[in-house]
């Protein structure tokens, strides 16, 4: 194993979480609710970043199964992600010239950068096999993930400052915003570096073309497709998690601008994520345990249990005590939840198919997440109060729990074996 080029891909995580954190999660919601969106109504801003959300995952879903091909036979998974890289930079950068009422203009950003963001892990997440052992992935793997939280905190901490206090450096508040979004471009330009000198492709270049190589793609997810009807258990699971995992990534994604439109201040709402990215990494580990005591399934079944309460708590959420409280929530089942779907699966998956169905789960969940954020934007728009929006993602958490409750594993785990 190379430790220069596996330390050089672990900062990568560092680099590009920053993106997330910032953009995703925590000051653009803000951002676009509070000044690009000023002309519109608070409720149709938080529909609208609902919208923008789907519509990203959209192009994500269409795009994923052909890039994942060509990252695993094309040969050029470098190639690739330096240009979603520098295209996830790029519109960054230029989501400091957004203003107020340029609304719009931030949509088209923010779907451009989120498509280059989650494009550019999947030729990333690539390279994990060529740069590390079999034996050593787990602790690599996780290692990347410990990184991108902390790094995605720590700068998410030095924007807080600069937000909160501009008059220190002689600014605005948006204009130190603008500056914030610049420096995610800067943090992912460069820690992205040492990815790109010191890590090396060794997978060889296919002779078949691109196009050919698409439509490979296709039929393959298409066969998946055609065969999950032969393991009813693993359907089954598959079901649930398409609806509980619809409903964690919307909370993810709507909570900042929904406290935002019930009038929870910008810095609590920052503080309250940061806190959210500390409390994740040490609670992961502990679900982990916890799995160990009580099972894999129940433990689940716990976690989505809490984010039903999270809903709960959403819906009456008035004063930014509420909103730090669904925050550490978050935090707390979060990665657990996360993990522990990819457990049960990997249980579930028949033996010898483990590319193929992993594959297909990571596509699904991106097909699966583009609803909720829609059903939390049409739910707002239709009450004129977005309170029924988080309250309407109740019915995702409900199905996903029915579902699991009534999932044989160890049935399921024959059937993979057959």
């Amino acid at each position: 194993m190379n430790k220069k080029a596996v330390r050089a891909w672990i900062w990568y995580d560092w680099a590009n979480s920053a993106f997330a954190t910032t953009m995703i999660a925590a000051v653009m919601p803000i951002f676009f609710s509070d000044v690009a969106a000023k002309s519109l109504s608070k409720t149709t801003a938080t529909a609208y970043w609902g919208y923008t959300e789907s519509i990203s995952l959209v192009l994500l879903v269409f795009l994923s199964p052909i890039l994942g091909t060509i990252a695993d036979q094309a040969g050029r998974k470098k190639q690739f992600l330096r240009f979603f890289t520098y295209l996830g930079i790029a519109a960054s950068l230029l989501m400091a010239t957004i203003g107020e009422g340029d609304w719009i203009w931030a949509v088209i950003l923010v779907i451009i950068g989120t498509l280059a963001f989650a494009c550019s892990n999947i030729f990333y997440d690539a390279f994990l096999p060529e740069i590390a052992d079999e034996q050593d992935r787990d602790m690599v793997s996780s290692r990347g993930y410990a990184l991108g939280y902390i790094g995605g905190g720590v700068l998410l901490a030095l924007q807080l400052v600069l937000i909160q206090q501009p008059e220190w450096f002689g600014l605005t508040t948006i204009s130190a915003t603008q500056i914030s979004f610049a420096s995610v471009a800067v943090w992912w330009f460069l820690f992205s570096l040492p990815l790109f000198r010191h890590v090396e492709e060794k997978s060889k270049k296919t002779e078949e073309s691109l196009l050919k190589l698409c439509k490979n793609s296709i039929y393959q997810v298409l066969q998946t497709i055609k065969q999950l009807p032969r393991y009813p258990e693993l359907l089954r699971f598959l079901i649930a998690f398409w609806f509980f995992n619809d409903g964690i990534n919307t909370i993810i994604k709507m909570a900042t601008i929904y406290g935002r439109e019930i009038g929870i201040g910008t810095s609590d709402l920052i503080f309250a994520l940061l806190i959210t990215q500390f409390v994740g990494l040490p609670c992961t580990l502990l679900f982990g345990k916890f799995a160990g005591w009580f099972g894999t399934k129940r433990t689940l079944i716990l976690t989505i249990i809490v984010y039903l309460f999270i809903v709960l708590l959403g819906y009456g959420m008035t004063t930014a005590f509420h909103f730090y409280t669904l925050a550490i929530l978050v935090g707390i089942v979060q990665g657990g939840s996360q993990a522990l779907s990819r457990s049960i699966y990997s249980q579930l998956v028949p033996i010898g198919r483990n590319a193929e169905f992993f594959g297909f789960y990571g596509l699904s969940g991106k097909f699966s997440a583009i609803f909720g954020p829609f059903v939390f934007g049409l739910a707002g728009q239709l009450t004129g109060s977005s309170r029924f929006g988080i309250l309407s993602l109740a019915i995702f958490f409900l199905i996903g729990i029915a579902l699991l409750w009534s999932l044989n594993l160890e049935k399921g785990k024959q059937e993979a074996k057959q």
